[in-house]
């Protein structure tokens, strides 16, 4: 069969009925789109289509590959005409060759720039996946029923490879946390089933919606259903809320009427029946399964029992994927039913996007279950599990990792550090691609920028857009901002050793001469972020903490900042934990280890503070040397130029700040006052960078930022000012009270880590169960040298556990070390780094970090018995 576009220059070739299938069809269309755009004197574009398991391969295709959403190419010249012949595993693999032939001629705008040659793709990460909430009637509902917003977004997603998305409802609330919070107001498709349903039998209604307008909000969802599947993505939908009610304090915008506990669980039944009938492209449902999903802990089981029979029942495979706070064994018994494919999904940072690696331990505050006597009873029927025995599994992947799971697992990337700013580094995306499997995990789930913007009741009538009205302004296509982002993401999960061409000729379309320059200032200043996330961890949760726009800790105890109290036991900087503190000194600990001389191989805030200010040192070269041209460009390099002043400004904020928060800790230790006066000094100057931000984003920015109502939520940069002047007073008043002081101390400083080139961990590719397992540093003999011994830290892929330790011996070829067989006995696969004393020098961490901050800095070991995975 072969078809031609309006132009007829570009034919397609394929067997009978595959041009009609609606992915093929949609991706076709986005071939036709680009060859319409292009010089019409090119010579003719043949492109044969050819799909495994659909019938013979045809003469000259190459051979199909075997693994799923994978193709080969192969392209020659034919005399005048150019000739594409593709090969995939199926219809997703097949829509990922064309929608990429249509890239390459959008951005060379001539057909004859295709290279010939054969080539092969292949997805590195099974489940590549966007969020996207709905969390404000008022900001979010015209974005729900705008047909052609969800056109260009969706095309946009499928073509740089994301293969699900997932629209949460509900989202917005943690039941529990808000049973008396008047701010629980805006509850529109929070509980959703009466703003979409009239249930047969009941006659629970949302107060203020008509049929008229529940019929409009179905047809909207069923439409972004359709459309999704359309484009070759699986469509997730998210119901993360089931409380109809959230007490006496919350003012609902549109209180839920005719439903109370005798009616609760049986409506929630036949609503999602009817809705899963009524919606056929719901490819798969997302449940909190948690209090803060609004039922309680105390008899839970039985509740989403049914709501598991009602999934299991639809006639159709539906992936469940259940938020695996608080997830326990009897959950997943209950989850286990016919055409059901149950995830766990885990967050990957907290509640935060860090650096692509996997925590290799959680805070001890996450580790600490709380007691029923401490709870009391009542919120011990409420979330006695979830703040009980499965404490842990709040902000990682807990112990969910196991070889013998009856589950797939994937990993949520959570919007507390960054929902405004401009983000976009290859290296730290493709570090995702890489890490995002851990424990043979199906992939990662991104939550997009501006999250949960306007949640709780903070939304406003056309003010979704952070930017004050004018040239910058977004309009309801907001996410257009973020396109870089979303194809870095997308792109390098399929494929972490994607050409740079893929995204450079992207900047090149948006940003022409400048498109270089703006790949090179934006790479470093998105690290800056991720690693103040990894490193200072004074709340896991997404609500409380954002450093983007950081409300403030003091350095000093004088200063008393309740905000991060519920989530840390510290009140000020020392005692803050990093989010991996097996790997990341707290300041506190970093201090207490410099003045006793006995510095270990954690990376310390200092080295933190050297990288953040690299970082920022990176992005300020690039920005002097176009930042009049990104000025006098169109609006997107003006947002381009306002985002990385203003993550310039973070850098060296953040960087001051640790630096100061190291000289306090230093002066409390030790009474020496030059580390006071430091400290005030480095405080002075971090406190100026960040209040810089204030005068950059004037004009630009909206003067407050509705992402709910508490302090990190609804803010400004300049809302925290005042925090920071009293902190650094607080200082000023101390360094002048201050008389005398003790003399000097000597401290084991470590601002830079000294290079061990050449040193590598050994281990089998895989262990055998029970029996001994040897882990062995070997290296060049230059490097072995420096070293005078090796500590081989090593743990279940379990972060409820804690890490052990063994000193290594020395041997012929470096040092060994053997894990007896009780210590291989398990189901989980192993991990282990090496800490390596050198001589006169401060310990090294193998195999640690290298510059760019996205490998793993650990090793992971899976057994001789793991397939590499479920398949469900």
């Amino acid at each position: 069969m072969t078809t031609f576009d309006d132009t007829g220059r570009v034919s397609f070739e394929a067997p009978a009925g595959l041009l009609e299938q609606d992915t093929v069809a949609w991706a076709v269309g986005r071939v036709r789109a680009a060859a319409r755009t292009a010089d019409r004197s090119h010579r003719p574009l043949s492109v044969g289509l050819s799909v495994a398991g659909t019938g013979t391969r045809p003469e000259g295709f190459p051979e199909p590959p075997s693994t799923a959403e994978s193709y080969r190419t192969r392209t020659t010249a034919d005399g005048d005409a150019l000739r594409v012949r593709v090969s995939a595993s199926d219809v997703r693999g097949l829509s990922y060759a064309l929608t990429e032939l249509g890239e390459r001629i959008a951005a060379a705008r001539v057909v004859d720039a295709i290279a010939t040659g054969e080539e092969e793709h292949r997805p590195v990460v099974t489940v590549r996946s966007i969020q996207r909430a709905f969390s404000s009637v008022h900001e979010d509902l015209p974005w729900f029923h705008d047909r052609a917003f969800w056109t260009s977004y969706l095309d946009f997603l499928a073509t740089q490879r994301f293969n699900r998305f997932h629209l949460a409802l509900g989202m917005q609330y943690n039941y529990g946390a808000e049973t008396t919070n008047a701010n629980a107001s805006d509850n529109y498709l929070c509980f959703p089933y009466p703003f979409l349903l009239d249930v047969p039998g009941f006659t629970v209604r949302a107060q203020g919606v008509d049929a008229a307008e529940r019929a409009r909000n179905a047809a909207s969802l069923a439409f972004i259903a359709g459309e999704t599947r359309r484009r070759g993505m699986e469509f997730q939908l998210g119901l993360w809320n089931h409380a109809h009610d959230y007490g006496l304090g919350a003012r609902h915008s549109h209180p839920i009427l005719g439903i109370g506990p005798e009616s609760h669980a049986d409506y929630c039944a036949a609503a999602l029946r009817e809705l899963l009938a009524a919606i056929p492209e719901i490819d798969g449902i997302t449940f909190r399964v948690h209090y803060e999903g609004g039922i309680p802990e105390q008899g839970r089981v039985e509740f989403w029992d049914g709501m598991f029979q009602v999934v299991s029942d639809a006639g159709r495979p539906i992936r469940v994927d259940l938020h695996a706070k608080g997830l326990d064994a009897a959950l997943l018994a209950a989850a286990r039913k016919p055409d059901i494919k149950a995830t766990a999904s885990l967050k990957y940072w907290a509640e935060h996007m860090g650096l692509p690696y996997h925590q290799a331990s959680v805070r001890p505050f996450e580790r600490t279950p709380v007691s029923r006597a401490r709870l009391g009873e009542a919120h011990a029927a409420l979330m006695g599990v979830t703040e009980g025995e499965r404490r842990f599994t709040r902000y990682g992947y807990a112990d969910f990792l196991d070889e013998d799971r009856e589950m797939d697992v994937i990993f949520r990337v959570w919007p507390g550090t960054q929902k405004l700013l401009l983000w976009g580094d290859p290296v730290l995306a493709a570090g995702y691609g890489r890490c995002a499997t851990l424990g043979g995990a199906l992939g990662v789930e991104f939550c997009e920028p501006l999250f949960f913007k306007g949640r709780k009741g903070a939304g406003r009538p056309g003010e979704r857009d952070p930017y004050l009205p004018g040239e910058l302004a977004l309009g309801r296509d907001d996410w257009h901002k973020y396109r870089y982002t979303y194809l870095l993401w997308g792109r390098l999960l399929y494929d972490p050793d994607s050409p740079p061409e893929t995204w450079r000729r992207f900047l090149r379309r948006e940003h022409g001469e400048l498109a270089e320059a703006i790949e090179d200032l934006l790479a470093p200043l998105s690290r800056i972020l991720p690693l103040v996330t990894v490193t200072h961890g004074p709340s896991a949760a997404n609500n409380a903490y954002w450093p983007e726009v950081y409300a403030d800790l003091p350095i000093t105890p004088w200063v008393r900042e309740r905000h991060y109290a519920f989530d840390t036991t510290s009140t000020d900087w020392q005692g803050v934990s990093s989010f991996d503190p097996i790997l990341f000194y707290g300041v506190g600990e970093y201090a207490d280890d410099a003045v006793a001389g006995r510095l270990c191989g954690k990376y310390t805030p200092l080295e933190v503070a050297a990288w953040l200010e690299e970082f920022t040192g990176d992005g300020e070269a690039v920005l002097h040397r176009v930042r009049q041209d990104l000025a006098s460009a169109g609006p997107q390099a003006r947002r381009v130029l306002v985002d990385a002043e203003i993550l310039i400004r973070l850098g060296r904020f953040f960087a001051g700040k640790f630096r100061a928060a190291v000289a306090y800790a230093l002066w409390s230790r030790t009474g020496v006052r030059e580390h006071l006066t430091a400290a005030a000094d480095l405080l002075e100057r971090a406190h100026e960078a960040y209040a810089g931000i204030v005068t950059v984003a004037a004009g630009v920015y909206r003067d407050e930022f509705t992402f709910g109502h508490a302090l990190s939520e609804r803010g400004h940069w300049s809302e925290n000012l005042d925090a920071m002047a009293d902190d650094l007073h607080a200082l000023r008043v101390e360094r002048d009270r201050a008389t005398g002081g003790a003399e000097p101390v000597p401290v084991a400083h470590r601002a830079t880590r000294p290079a061990l080139d050449g040193v590598r961990l050994d281990v089998p590719e895989r262990f055998e169960r029970g029996a001994p397992l040897h882990v062995t540093l070997t290296g060049r003999p230059e490097a072995l040298g420096r070293i005078s011994g090796v500590t081989l830290h090593h743990r279940r892929l379990d972060q409820s556990e804690d890490w052990s330790r063994v000193r290594m011996c020395p041997d012929g070829d470096g040092f060994t070390a053997t894990l007896p067989a009780d210590l291989t006995t398990t189901s989980y696969p192993l991990m282990c780094f090496a800490e390596a004393d050198l001589t006169g020098e401060a310990p090294v961490l193998v195999p640690g970090f290298r510059s760019g901050l996205a490998d793993q800095p650990y090793v992971v070991i899976h057994s001789t018995t793991w397939k590499g995975g479920l398949s469900q």
